[in-house]
């Protein structure tokens, strides 16, 4: 066997289809392409999966998988005009909204909007609230009580009462970290000098 010996394997190699040759060519007038329409023009392809504009096969299935709307947070929207029907002075919390109606299904927490004026002063327990419903409660001499996140609200506070700010507290322990490290390290110098002084004085 020799270079010039190598021959494709009888089969594999097979005669080019000479099309536009005429009917006598053996593949007809239209070249295989039949009778016009998209598929017989030059360069009409269809693309892979299009079923003539009917809904393709794959829009049709139903979807199955990871979907992230499954940990979405609903929270029940009360507005301040819904509140003005609470007497004054009263709390107003997620067991009273449902008793009440104006929160009804299946909710995660309680959010508080700001639409509409307060009348009068209501201590109000939610799980969050917009920045105009706070300054329109707190104007009316109400409260307003958020269920999370409180304890990290209530450690600002206590640093605020102490004279800390919140800035200076969380620096706090950075800055007493960076002086045990700091006293780590003059430890072993003090050390050699004290050994110097001791080599010097016998010598």
């Amino acid at each position: 066997m020799r270079l010039h010996n190598l021959r494709p394997r009888p089969g594999s190699r097979h005669r080019v289809k000479r099309l536009g040759c005429g009917e006598s060519s053996g593949h007809g007038k239209t070249s295989g392409k039949g009778n016009k329409g998209q598929k017989a023009r030059s360069g009409g392809s269809i693309r892979l999966g299009f079923e003539g504009g009917q809904m393709p096969l794959i829009r049709r299935l139903p979807k199955r998988g990871f979907n992230n709307a499954a940990f979405h947070r609903r929270y029940a929207i009360v507005n301040l005009d819904d509140l003005n029907s609470f007497k004054a002075g009263s709390v107003v919390n997620a067991q009273v909204l449902r008793e009440s109606n104006l929160v009804r299904g299946d909710f995660v927490g309680i959010k508080i909007l700001g639409d509409g004026e307060l009348k009068h002063g209501l201590t109000v327990e939610a799980d969050q609230v917009s920045a105009a419903a706070r300054g329109k409660i707190e104007k009316a001499g109400g409260t307003i009580t958020l269920r999370e996140g409180g304890a990290s609200k209530g450690l600002i506070h206590a640093s605020e009462q102490a004279g800390v700010s919140a800035g200076e507290a969380s620096a706090e322990p950075a800055l007493q970290a960076a002086g045990k490290k700091k006293s780590a390290r003059l430890v072993p110098a003090r050390v050699k000098a004290q050994a110097k002084k001791k080599t010097s004085q016998e010598s």
